[in-house]
């Protein structure tokens, strides 16, 4: 999987990648949203997982690559979770630090939601993000996603409330037009 937008191209990770997205994941700052970073272990589990999505599902989180120079700068793509025992596609994303406030994340999730409308040809497309992530909350109002429902995800031996974005197929036709 390949996408290219104006300032950065998001493709599939190979084993190359796999030291920059350890020091993503193991940054406390980027991490916040889930209350740790991870360990060596969770690191290596969280990248078998999208090699794992790629092969079975076709699409999943996806190495953020600026365009000028190839640095990577984060992961962001669209995989499948649970909400409520139904699964949905979800835009997802995260960043490096330095990076953040530079409008790289909307350019990728409207990139992701242009891929899961017309290439994917799918009928919704959620964005699940914790309460306390006005950040990325922002992100998917700008999406022209609308708030539906809060959910509460148990992870890490914690209870976290989380939002739930949606935008439908119409939605983004209409948008368009």
């Amino acid at each position: 999987m390949f996408l290219e937008t104006k300032r950065l191209i998001l493709k599939n990770m190979c084993s190359k990648d796999f030291n920059d997205l350890k020091s993503l994941l193991q940054d406390e700052l980027v991490m916040y949203a889930y209350e740790h970073p991870f360990s060596d272990e969770e690191c290596e589990t969280w990248f078998n997982n999208q090699l794992e999505r790629y092969k079975k599902e076709g699409y999943g989180l996806l190495g953020v690559f600026l365009k000028e120079d190839n640095t990577f700068i984060g992961q962001a793509g669209i995989t499948k979770q649970n909400v409520n025992d139904n699964l949905v596609d979800e835009i997802g994303y995260l960043l490096k630090k330095e990076y953040w406030k530079k409008g790289y994340a909307i350019e990728c999730a409207k990139a992701l939601k242009e891929y899961g409308f017309n290439t994917l040809n799918l009928d919704k497309l959620y964005s699940i993000i914790r309460d306390n992530n006005i950040a990325s909350q922002n992100v998917a109002k700008r999406n022209n996603m609308q708030k539906t429902i809060t959910i509460v995800k148990h992870y890490y031996n914690m209870d976290m409330p989380h939002y739930v974005y949606c935008i439908t197929k119409d939605e983004f036709l209409k948008e368009r037009n």
